[in-house]
């Protein structure tokens, strides 16, 4: 039997007639499916990890003296249940996601090489269609259910350490505990794009690479690459256009107002290429000679059929986004970066006065500006770089003076960045606040900030 000739012994026989055998259901292949995934030892051991590591992770970090403060809104461990389960979606976007896609999609038709099972799944299943679409939607099921897992235990083990309490947006701004919780669940939602984009190719590697390890490390390697380019000074339009952009862009959702535009982006472009590597992983699918038990599936249709349609899907959505956006450079620049610092150091400042049980104070009674520069204003005055010095400057209430706060920031390319407080000591010094005899950190010291990298309209 070969690729080419699929179904054909169910549709040659007259409907009706003895002679006709239809093909198995794709429910009944789909339930054997999904039977022989759960059976697996490695996604059993998945299921345990993300189901009860990231609660116990996020827990035990909680009671330490020591937080990963280098981690997005790992300093807010102490102050709120809903910072962990953030830290485990970043950390998730990292590591565990790609992992769970290798081991799950990645495996799921390389397996019957390794095992030289096709045989009989084909004569008893009589379908490549149904085959294809059988495996490929347990993988998904699969994945799923780890996912679920991994947002599941890190907000539960996040708010048992610490309830819900309100978390600290991105440009200062507080959200109450219930709006925190719908945009955590809105983040973890968000990153279902990108993994599914890496179960399509893991789905690819594992029909085109057949039993070679390759297949099941594409989606690991890929995730990697795309990991690495995001730290490099790369074009907006490139940035946005690599499908694992999603898995950080979700960082918009915790500013006021959000900055949706990247996010949605990189959910398209995530999906594209979910379509298009799934699509590519069928064709070399149906088109394989199962006949011939020496082909596993690997040669140069792997790289004609495979990968090169997926580089024209990256220029594509480049040159796309390029058009559709606007956006040149790195997108930041020396005005985004003023506004966005002189946004989260207005809300914030309220926010300290009023943990230091200073009178209240109304910010529509002061301007906050800031005043930036890299490279001490040398060299363009754009792009990512630890160079970056601020000077906030804001009229206290009562006083005919403007005061100023000096300020050091690391800015990431993906436009994250990161305000360590140099002076003066008693505005943003390290000092801790003891707030219903709980002592934490001075929250104008260091904060997370975040610049929308499309230009502003």
């Amino acid at each position: 039997m070969t690729a080419t000739l699929a179904d054909a012994p169910a549709t040659r026989a007259e409907p009706g007639s003895k002679g006709a055998r239809r093909p198995v259901p794709v429910a009944r292949v789909l339930r054997f499916e999904l039977v022989k995934q759960l059976s697996a030892w490695r996604v059993r051991l998945l299921l345990l990890l993300c189901w009860l590591g990231p609660g116990l992770l996020v827990f035990a970090i909680d009671q330490q003296s020591t937080l990963p403060s280098d981690t997005l809104f790992g300093r807010s461990m102490h102050a709120t249940g809903w910072a962990g389960s953030l830290v485990v979606l970043g950390l998730a976007g990292t590591w565990a996601l790609p992992l769970v896609t290798s081991v799950v999609a990645g495996d799921v038709f390389a397996s019957e090489d390794r095992l030289g099972t096709w045989r009989h799944v084909l004569i008893t299943v009589r379908s490549h269609r149904r085959i294809f679409a059988a495996k490929a939607i347990a993988s998904v099921s699969v994945i799923g259910l780890l996912v679920a897992g991994l947002a599941v235990s890190g907000i539960l083990g996040g708010l048992l350490a610490e309830g819900n309490q309100p978390l600290i947006g991105l440009d200062g701004h507080l959200l109450t505990g219930g709006d925190a919780a719908g945009q955590v669940l809105l983040a973890w939602i968000c990153v279902l794009a990108p993994t599914l984009a890496l179960a399509a190719i893991g789905l690819l590697g594992s029909v085109a690479l057949g039993r070679s390890p390759m297949g099941l490390l594409l989606p690991m390697i890929a995730a990697l690459g795309m990991q690495v380019a995001q730290m490099l000074p790369l074009p907006v339009a490139v940035r946005l256009a690599l499908p694992g952009y999603a898995f950080i862009s979700w960082n918009g959702l915790f500013t006021a107002p959000q900055q949706p535009g990247p996010l949605l982006i990189g959910i398209g472009v995530s999906l594209v290429w979910a379509v298009v590597a799934t699509a590519l992983a069928y064709a070399l699918f149906v088109r394989r000679d199962f006949t011939n038990l020496s082909n596993d599936g690997a040669g140069r249709r792997a790289l004609t059929v495979g990968l090169l349609p997926l580089v024209g899907v990256l220029v594509a959505t480049v040159g796309v986004v390029a058009i559709g956006t606007g956006g040149g450079g790195s997108g930041i620049t020396q005005d985004k970066v003023q506004r966005s610092m002189a946004t989260a150091f207005a809300n914030l400042f309220p926010y300290q006065q009023a943990q230091m049980r200073q009178p209240a104070v109304d910010p529509t009674q002061f301007k906050t500006s800031a005043v930036c520069s890299k490279s001490d204003g040398l060299g363009a005055q754009e792009g990512p770089g630890n160079d970056w010095r601020c000077t906030v400057f804001w009229g206290a209430p009562g006083a005919g003076v403007m005061a100023q706060a000096v300020y050091q920031v690391d800015v990431n390319p993906n436009g994250r960045y990161i305000a360590d407080g140099d002076g003066p000591i008693q505005v943003n010094g390290y000092f801790l606040i003891i707030n219903d005899g709980k002592p934490t950190p001075n929250p104008l010291w260091q904060f997370d900030g975040n610049v929308d990298l499309l230009p502003s309209h």
